[in-house]
């Protein structure tokens, strides 16, 4: 990091300061895995390059002003949420023992004889709610008994079938709907939701990576573009969203109604009239919405109007 020394004291503090640098990183990527450490190094060494103004001073005035506009935009969020997060905690206490209850969103099933699709979202558990929510998926055909719930999961067999109340707190946090569907619409998307739960490929222990993905989110998203009908969009906190569940690095968005670029969900670029403007920068998701107008920011979430159910 030492560009602006090159001889005598300047060159021996900026190698000190690279050191430092260095050091810094180290510690900050201790104990994530080997993909959080890459992220959690990539996004530093940006920061340092912008400050120590490797990047910028060869950039025009009007494009260095844009540059940096976007960058305040990607960080000030996430720098909020772990403000709020270190301040104020999330209110869970011991995540071993949080609370894991009907968070009553829904009906029993007895009283609700119509088919249901719903889709979840809480936010993560510990530090990582700073950044990431976990969705779910819950489902119900017609006159059914009961309710099916699914989630991917980091412990045991990835996809877990019922292994908590289908509108369950997620270990303290209450979820928000994302999606909700009834009667015979969510009749004829059901058995494609389920086609995907029993052929997703990324089921095998050992399978699942919180960062970039396959997560909870690739699963979710994974059903959700087997039924564009839905024109349902995850949040821009879903980490793991815009991992290529498809393996193909560009294509059709879930909704068939815009264009997505994804280099393993480490970079990408989705545009669409459904989806919006969405920038993929290490898994922190930056754009707009315009047909419904909101922000989507990096670990604030959507800030405007709602997606829509």
């Amino acid at each position: 990091m030492a560009g602006a020394f090159e001889h005598g004291q300047g060159s021996k503090q900026g190698r000190n300061a690279h050191s430092g640098d260095a050091a810094t990183d180290a510690s900050d990527a201790e104990g994530a895995g080997p993909r959080d450490q890459a992220g959690i190094v990539g996004l530093r060494k940006v920061a340092r390059d912008l400050y120590h103004q490797r990047i910028l001073p060869k950039l025009d005035p009007a494009l260095r002003k844009a540059v940096l506009i976007f960058f305040m935009f990607l960080f000030v969020p996430i720098g909020v949420s772990a403000a709020r997060y270190y301040w104020f905690g999330d209110g869970r206490g011991n995540w071993q023992t949080a609370d894991r209850s009907s968070a009553g969103l829904l009906r029993p099933a007895s009283s609700h004889p119509d088919a249901l699709i719903r889709i979840y979202a809480a936010r993560t558990v510990r530090w990582r709610s700073i950044f990431a929510v976990h969705t779910w998926i819950v489902v119900k055909e017609k006159d059914a008994a009961s309710y099916s719930r699914y989630d991917y999961t980091a412990w045991g067999e990835p996809i877990r079938s019922n292994g908590f109340a289908p509108d369950g707190r997620w270990f303290g946090a209450l979820p928000e709907t994302v999606v909700a569907v009834d009667g015979p619409q969510a009749e004829l998307l059901i058995p494609r939701i389920r086609s995907v739960i029993e052929t997703y490929k990324f089921r095998t222990y050992g399978d699942y990576s919180a960062w970039p993905g396959p997560n909870s989110n690739t699963f979710v998203q994974a059903a959700l573009n087997a039924v564009p009908e839905l024109r349902a969009v995850l949040p821009p906190t879903a980490i793991g969203k815009d991992y290529p569940y498809s393996g193909q690095w560009i294509g059709l968005t879930a909704s068939r109604t815009g264009l997505y670029v994804s280099l393993s969900g480490y970079l990408g670029l989705t545009l669409g009239w459904v989806e919006g403007l969405e920038i993929n920068i290490l898994g922190a998701v930056l754009g707009f919405d315009i047909r419904r107008p909101a922000l989507k920011l990096p670990g604030v979430g959507r800030l405007g109007v709602a997606a829509g159910l």
